[in-house]
């Protein structure tokens, strides 16, 4: 595979990843075809380590909105061996609070993405994500269980 393929089937990664977020389908295969046994993932207000779990931790941090949508820049992807890349995108992420929840109902936030991939045998799997805030507008994320 060349560079190009690689650096493409990884940023498809990274789409298929925030696409999933925004679809409700976060299940244990959609982690599965997205990342690698020992993935990490850090939002800025926490993050979860391997591949066990990591579809429920995704469902329970968007609880807290009634719906979101992630729009990315393309992946820069950096190959740095024949087995592993580096990634990074800009994102903006649109969180709408559940009707009943007080303040603006938009969170948003502007977001560098920065993360790792390594080949595999059944392909590219995102082995690290992590997430910095750049800027954001509105009512942050409240504590769980409070709306």
């Amino acid at each position: 595979m060349n560079s190009d393929a690689a650096a493409a089937e990884i940023g498809v990664l990274l789409d298929r990843y925030l696409m999933g977020l925004d679809d409700d389908k976060l299940d244990d295969a959609w982690a599965d075809a997205l990342f690698s046994a020992d993935a990490r993932v850090e939002f800025p207000m926490s993050r979860h380590e391997g591949i066990e779990g990591l579809a429920a931790w995704h469902r329970q941090a968007l609880d807290a909105f009634a719906r979101t949508q992630h729009l990315n820049s393309p992946a820069v992807v950096d190959l740095v061996d024949g087995g592993r890349a580096v990634l990074r995108a800009n994102l903006v992420s649109t969180h709408v609070h559940h009707p009943d929840a007080p303040g603006d109902p938009l969170f948003v936030a502007g977001t560098l993405a920065r993360g790792e991939a390594r080949r595999t045998e059944r392909g590219w799997r995102l082995t690290e994500l992590s997430f910095r805030a750049v800027w954001s507008t509105g009512t942050p994320p409240r504590p769980r269980g409070t709306r």
